[in-house]
């Protein structure tokens, strides 16, 4: 079994920083992409930023130079400094994972941890 938790999620005023985290945590071979989803009220889930195993990162337009993902390999965890943070930035923000795990570890399967609330508002 598998899962993916994902913590650091609050309420900040406009321009203020918080930091997600998602451990990955189970019978894992291989982790490839982690990445980070929001979904506002009434909108669709946005891919926010993204970092391949070998570190190569992308970002929604909005968030470059403000967000910042990482990944420790070796805690099998991916982090999103989140900083300048605006109103438009409140939602729901999801980890997501594209990993080879067992007992099939030769399937690739991307899983989802549970959504972490981010409300920024004065």
């Amino acid at each position: 079994q598998v899962q993916l938790v994902a913590s650091g999620g609050g309420s900040v005023q406009p321009g203020g920083s918080l930091r997600l985290s998602c451990v990955v945590s189970g019978s894992i071979v291989r982790i490839t992409f982690m990445g980070w989803y929001r979904q506002a009220p009434g909108k669709q889930r946005e891919l926010v930023a993204a970092v391949t195993s070998t570190g190569s990162v992308n970002y929604l337009d909005s968030v470059k130079d403000r967000f910042t993902i990482s990944r420790d390999n070796a805690k099998n965890t991916v982090y999103m400094q989140m900083n300048s943070l605006r109103p438009g930035d409140t939602a729901v923000y999801y980890c997501n994972a594209g990993l080879f795990y067992g007992p099939a570890p030769d399937v690739y399967r991307e899983l989802w941890g549970q959504g972490t609330l981010v409300t920024v508002s004065s």
